[in-house]
């Protein structure tokens, strides 16, 4: 009977249970920079040599001691918003792509950027309320996640 529990609860959960959006439009989170390097204050490309997935997103890390510390804790290194731009998630409530190396590590959390066209958001997201763009963004992501 126990055994029997824990497989219907396993399969309960695997058809149940959402993963959020990521943005993985170039394969991987971060378009493959290492998410664990941004809390060292780098941008660093990761290597194909270290991958793993997580909540069915692909991580690439720059060294094998970057992807062990990620599998200790992943939930502490992925990206806000699932990767998408927080400036417009809190904006805009939008989904929109990243430029890897426009970042920002704040209470402990990574942020991503977009950055092209003279359009640098992580700019945009310091001149205001960063605080309050932080709970709109994060009431916003609430809203859009699942999408």
């Amino acid at each position: 009977m126990k055994y029997l529990i824990v497989f219907l609860f396993a399969a309960w959960t695997q058809i149940y249970a959402q993963n959020i959006d990521y943005n993985t439009k170039d394969g991987f989170i971060a378009k493959g920079y290492d998410v664990v390097a941004y809390f060292d204050n780098k941008a660093l490309e990761g290597s194909e040599n270290f991958t793993t997935t997580y909540d069915g997103a692909q991580f690439r890390f720059s060294s094998k001691k970057n992807l062990n510390t990620f599998s200790t804790n992943p939930k502490a290194y992925i990206p806000q918003y699932g990767g998408y731009c927080a400036y417009a998630v809190a904006k805009d409530s939008n989904k929109v792509d990243i430029n890897p190396e426009t970042f920002e590590i704040r209470d402990g959390k990574l942020y991503l950027f977009y950055d092209a066209w003279f359009n640098n958001t992580l700019k945009k997201w310091r001149k205001n309320n960063v605080k309050g763009l932080q709970q709109k963004a994060d009431q916003n992501w609430e809203a859009i996640k699942f999408q």
